[in-house]
């Protein structure tokens, strides 16, 4: 089989043929693709990958390439792109999770799953009940580790593009960076809402923006000034979940009803 003319079977054929091969990102495609820094000492020095050995570089914006490297070395790997296909790893939704935060490091396995999920964006929120308020120099450290998550987890799922995690907002912030005429607003509620099946149903959803709360959940007055800005208030069932556990339910569910998963 050549490689340069079978890329679908290569990469898609089979379930196990798709994940054989490691995956990279980076801006640097043309006819040949250029790794360097931390994923080049990866690739040459833990991976142990050498000139012939295959791994699916993406452009992340979209677009696979089934590449062969050429030249690898702890500085750079040089790779020759085969093929390319688009990523089938993106949802056709947009989803934004608006995280409270959390206490401890449940930061860091929200941040994760989310990816993995399919979430595009992730913004930390500080809301009433938040326990965990870190100054602007801790949060910025905070941030740049759940990037670092956010991008192993892309490769790791086979995204095709690597969420970004934003800047820590207030509550007030979040729900203003809503807009009701393209997106669709959703803020999980202890205390009841409207089925996430009802929301969805008829809806060609192409943005939603999730709100969950941090341990204990939303005060009434936040929920009142996300009703406002036309967040609509949801339940994900009659049991009371972690703060941890909710995005991950919420974001399967949303996923399974744009027909994503």
């Amino acid at each position: 089989m050549k490689l340069n003319e079978s890329f679908e079977k290569t990469i898609t054929g089979e379930s196990v043929e798709r994940w054989r091969y490691p995956r990279f990102f980076t801006e640097n495609i043309a006819e040949t693709a250029l790794i360097t820094g931390s994923d080049a000492q990866h690739i040459s020095k833990v991976l142990r990958m050498k000139r012939g050995d295959l791994a699916v570089i993406c452009d992340g914006n979209g677009t696979d390439c089934l590449c062969r490297i050429s030249e690898a070395g702890e500085s750079a790997v040089v790779l020759d792109v085969l093929d390319r296909k688009p990523s089938e790893g993106e949802p056709s939704v947009y989803l934004r999770l608006f995280q409270c935060m959390p206490k401890s490091d449940k930061m860091d396995f929200i941040v994760q799953k989310a990816v993995e999920l399919g979430a595009a964006e992730v913004i930390p929120v500080i809301s009433k009940r938040c326990v965990s308020r870190p100054d602007p120099k801790s949060a910025a450290k905070k941030r740049e580790r759940w990037q670092r998550i956010a991008d192993e987890a892309a490769k790791q799922c086979g995204r095709g593009r690597i969420p970004s995690v934003g800047e820590t907002v207030a509550f007030s912030e979040a729900v203003s960076l809503f807009d009701a005429e393209t997106s669709c607003g959703i803020i999980f509620y202890e205390c009841g809402g409207k089925k996430l099946r009802d929301i969805a149903e008829g809806r060609e959803l192409q943005k939603i923006d999730v709100f969950i709360g941090s341990e204990g959940g939303f005060e009434i007055e936040e929920v009142e000034l996300a009703k406002k800005r036309g967040i609509v208030p949801a339940t994900l069932g009659s049991r009371i979940l972690r703060c941890e556990t909710a995005p991950v339910a919420a974001i399967a569910v949303l996923m399974n009803l744009t027909n994503n998963m």
